[in-house]
């Protein structure tokens, strides 16, 4: 079974604390111990062995800056004030991906179409590979980088294959924390999107943007990396998480909903400081189990699990230790009753069957 995580931030780890991927979560876990990215971050969840033995083939690789309006902290250096700027810190994390690429050909391969996709998944085919190869899919996280809808040529050329037009507020759409509709900027950017062919990720968008974007997108719909609203505080359902209305119509397009295994997005109530204990893989199940019994299959679903994205170790649920482990999630899901099939749709199928829509050949 191959596992597929739809989010991870690799290009704005490795920029903002020098993690080094190509290690163990071992080894940068005890080189990193005592300092400042420990606080920031949490002890990683990342790491080139534990895809590896988690047979994590396929990752959504995100570029990520922050809007210098929700920096936390001076530690925080790839943020940005103006679209320009954005887009000198996108295309900076798209050459480090590159250089990732061709250091390490034996290990990373970009995805930018179908044929590239194969060859990944052709690497993991025996059961214990001899050179597998993880696959980078590069998805843009917040639009501010792109200038203008002309610019789409040149980020499609240079491998952008997913675009979420925000992560909090844009030019394009309302997002987390700062809600609001789509702007005459974002239906010109989403009607120049579907001329490329880029996906669309509705994660970070504010709900009434989203559900103009699920009428207006011709395009492949995911939200890669966003949990249940209804399991939630209502105070949280706008800002980050999935309405029911939102999960009914997503389905309705055939798109992917990836649930993320961290902790506040699974139990409401849990803070940082909270008993690691409190949350189970039955809380990831549960939030999986709600969109399969709401659309009626578990063809819309999947794992998008924001590892490193903020939050380490101590922010996860228990029996789980790093990236290696999401496969135990697939456990957990046959415990309460999925198919083999159903399990494997959920850890990486789903994803892989929006990708072979949405990628060119």
């Amino acid at each position: 079974m191959i596992v597929v995580d739809a989010h991870e931030d690799i290009a704005w780890n490795m920029l903002t604390y020098g993690r080094d991927y190509t290690r163990s979560v071992e080894e940068t876990r005890r080189l990193e111990m005592g300092s400042p990215t420990i606080v920031h971050n949490g002890h990683t969840l990342l790491g080139w062995d534990e895809w590896v033995r988690g047979r994590v083939g396929i990752i959504f690789s995100s570029l990520f800056a922050v809007p210098v309006r929700r920096r936390k902290g001076l530690w925080e250096r790839i943020c940005y004030t103006d679209e320009l700027q954005a887009g000198h810190l996108y295309r900076e994390q798209l050459d480090l991906y590159q250089r990732l690429v061709e250091e390490h050909e034996e290990k990373f391969a970009l995805v930018g179409s179908r044929s590239h996709l194969k060859d990944v998944l052709d690497s993991w085919e025996c059961e214990e590979p001899a050179s597998p190869k993880i696959g980078l899919v590069i998805s843009m996280e917040g639009g501010d980088a792109i200038q203008a809808p002309s610019e789409l040529d040149e980020w499609f050329e240079r491998g952008v294959r997913i675009i979420g037009p925000s992560w909090t507020g844009t030019r394009f759409a309302g997002g987390t924390h700062e809600p609001g509709p789509l702007t005459d900027d974002g239906r010109q950017l989403l009607e120049a999107m579907a001329d490329f062919g880029f996906v669309l990720d509705l994660s970070h968008m504010a709900e009434e943007a989203v559900l103009e974007a699920l009428d207006r997108y011709s395009g492949v719909v995911i939200a890669s990396h966003s949990n249940v609203g209804a399991l939630l505080p209502e105070s949280d359902r706008p800002d980050r998480h999935l309405s029911d209305v939102v999960i009914d119509c997503i389905a309705e397009r055939e798109g992917v909903m990836g649930i993320v295994p961290y902790n506040r997005f699974l139990l409401g109530h849990w803070r940082p400081g909270d008993p690691r204990e409190w949350v189970t893989l039955d809380h990831v199940v549960a939030h999986i189990d709600y969109i399969c019994q709401r659309v009626g299959d578990a063809l819309h679903v999947a794992i998008g699990s924001d590892f490193d994205g903020g939050f380490g170790l101590d922010k996860i649920p228990v029996g789980l230790d790093s990236v290696a482990d999401l496969r135990l999630i697939g456990e957990a899901l046959g415990t309460r009753g999925y198919s083999q099939e159903e399990v494997e749709a959920i850890m990486g199928k789903n994803w892989l069957t929006a990708l072979r829509k949405g990628l060119p050949e």
